[in-house]
């Protein structure tokens, strides 16, 4: 295991951060560029039909744990550079999810995010104050990935999508939310 190499408050802050997930799958290939920590956030609205995480959208489910909890398990890979933050819908939970992101971007991961939102709704289809901590949390993120999963456009010729429609977006280089 890596060291947390935390501060007493980024500890207190992700001791008090809950958070329900459904799983956490170590040195994926597939969830991102190199290996990483893919978090799989409890809970989704959209239930896309022939969701390959179908078992993530009942927001009852999973495991309510805090996000220290979530956070020691991304650092048991001794190979893995990168954390995955997919689901479910990661943006239901936006305030562990921000913790997340911005110590883990301040430990050097790399950062993506999986959303079902377009690109165009993620912050538009919520309130003023959800969208402020959705731009505070892109402000931490190397990279999206939007759009729902649309099975006839089921595809396996782009990268760390399941259908064509949806984008990816490195953000160091195109980013469509920065004001």
């Amino acid at each position: 295991m890596q060291t947390l190499d935390l501060s007493m408050e980024e500890q207190r802050l992700l001791e008090n951060t809950p958070v329900r997930i459904a799983g956490c799958r170590h040195e994926s290939a597939v969830d991102g560029p190199g290996l990483r920590t893919t978090v799989f956030f409890q809970g989704c609205d959209f239930h896309c039909a022939g969701c390959h995480n179908e078992t993530t959208h009942d927001k009852t489910r999973g495991k309510p744990v805090t996000a220290y909890a979530v956070y020691k398990e991304i650092y048991q890979s001794k190979l893995a550079k990168g954390v995955t933050f997919s689901g479910g819908e990661p943006f239901l939970q936006e305030q562990a999810l921000f913790v997340l992101v911005k110590i883990c971007k301040a430990k050097g991961r790399h950062i993506v995010i999986y959303t079902g939102h377009e690109t165009e709704e993620l912050l538009t289809l919520c309130s003023a104050e959800k969208a402020m901590l959705r731009r505070e949390i892109l402000k931490y993120t190397d990279m999206v990935i939007t759009g729902r999963f649309v099975q006839k456009l089921k595809t396996f010729e782009k990268p760390f999508v399941g259908s064509s429609n949806q984008e990816i977006y490195e953000l160091a280089v195109h980013n469509p939310w920065k004001e």
